[in-house]
């Protein structure tokens, strides 16, 4: 059998104290070529010691409304990530209004 790889890529162009200063990514299978993006949420399970690694990066030109936007709308696809991976719907519908509460809270809407 074979089996295709894909590659997913985020470029980061750090300053002199390497705080990002810009990023792009590409996802060639995905039409996308070195998109430009403020910021990026990378997570990935480590099974052997049962955790959670993650990268959180933005530039330093990312604006804080745009930040808080960013932040409600990972709220939702992870509960929708909750929804499809699990099926706890419960769970995901509490996730859901949680993030409800916090993009009141936050003035998103």
């Amino acid at each position: 059998m074979t089996y295709k790889s894909s590659e997913i890529k985020i470029n980061v162009q750090l300053d002199n104290e390497h705080i990002p200063e810009s990023m792009d990514w590409t996802a060639e299978d995905g039409g996308i070529n070195h998109a430009p993006t403020k910021a990026a949420l990378l997570s990935v399970w480590d099974s052997k010691d049962q955790e959670t690694l993650k990268i959180d990066l933005w530039t330093k030109d990312m604006p804080v409304d745009e930040m808080k936007k960013f932040l409600h709308q990972n709220l939702l696809a992870l509960a929708d990530t909750m929804d499809k991976a699990t099926g706890e719907n419960s769970a995901a519908a509490d996730i859901r209004e949680f993030a409800s509460v916090l993009g009141k809270k936050l003035e998103l809407f």
